[in-house]
């Protein structure tokens, strides 16, 4: 089987998006439950884009120091 680097995925589990984030794996099941960061779902499955991932960071608002 062909292993990407996390670079070159398409999509991610929950905990694979909270790795990549530097999240908690619930935080991400928080996001994605308030619609701050979409996702799709296939059967039980959720997957996140790779693009909302990255949508999702752009989106951010750097605090005030």
């Amino acid at each position: 089987m062909l292993a990407l680097s996390p670079a070159d995925q398409l999509l991610y589990t929950p905990q694979e998006a909270a790795t990549v984030l530097r999240f908690g794996r619930s935080t991400v099941y928080e996001l994605m439950a308030e619609g701050a960061l979409k996702y799709v779902k296939r059967g039980r499955s959720r997957r996140i884009r790779r693009s909302d991932l990255e949508a999702f960071v752009n989106a951010l608002e750097p605090q005030p120091n």
